[in-house]
């Protein structure tokens, strides 16, 4: 009968118990997303370059440190966007103290009726650390959306100024490193949300 002699078994133990806790530490390091997890999708644009109230151009850099979470939509809408942000806003209370480490951007796919001003104020009714920004241009608009996978139609309504958008209801999210990392489902509540942005600040 072979017998593993005293040493051996002590190596061998300890190669389990290294197996084991690589293991653990490997589970522990994958979060359990409620979201769609996009983690190194090459499908979606990793930057953007926008106009904030003041004119300035503003990218992911000027964020750093933050969990961004991109929500495209235009401040005439008449349900979507205002859910939207409303319950974000929920979700920024249910974060608590962490909430200061999100930062929540409305992007206007209506640049035509959504002057600076009005983007100014509009996010900001609903949390004042909520900030709008706009592209520069219709172009910019067209690739912006084209690289984030935003439908977008105009709608005619009874005259040349009262057009509604239809437009793609969810929100990307940006880790603090800068990496693109959710999608946000639409009309999901503010728990999920808020439970997957912790996952990314904890």
């Amino acid at each position: 009968m072979f017998r593993f002699n005293s040493q051996f078994k002590i190596k061998i133990t300890a190669f389990f118990l290294a197996i084991l806790a690589f293991i653990l530490v490997s589970c522990g390091e994958k979060p359990n997303f409620k979201n769609v997890d996009i983690t190194g999708s090459k499908a979606f644009a990793g930057q953007f370059s926008l106009l904030d109230s003041q004119g300035k151009t503003k990218t992911l850099a000027d964020y750093q440190g933050k969990l961004v979470v991109l929500f495209f939509g235009y401040t005439h809408c008449p349900d979507v966007c205002p859910i939207t942000l409303q319950e974000m806003q929920t979700v920024m209370v249910a974060m608590g103290p962490l909430a200061d480490r999100v930062q929540v951007i409305f992007v206007s796919l209506d640049p035509q009726r959504d002057t600076p001003e009005l983007m100014a104020q509009y996010p900001a009714a609903f949390d004042p650390r909520f900030i709008g920004l706009r592209p520069e241009s219709e172009s910019a608009l067209t690739q912006l959306t084209k690289d984030f996978k935003i439908y977008f139609n105009r709608v005619p309504g009874h005259n040349p100024q009262s057009y509604t958008i239809d437009h793609t209801a969810g929100s990307y999210v940006f880790d603090t490193d800068g990496r693109l990392r959710l999608y946000i489902k639409h009309g999901q509540g503010p728990d999920p949300i808020a439970h997957d942005l912790k996952q990314l600040l904890l």
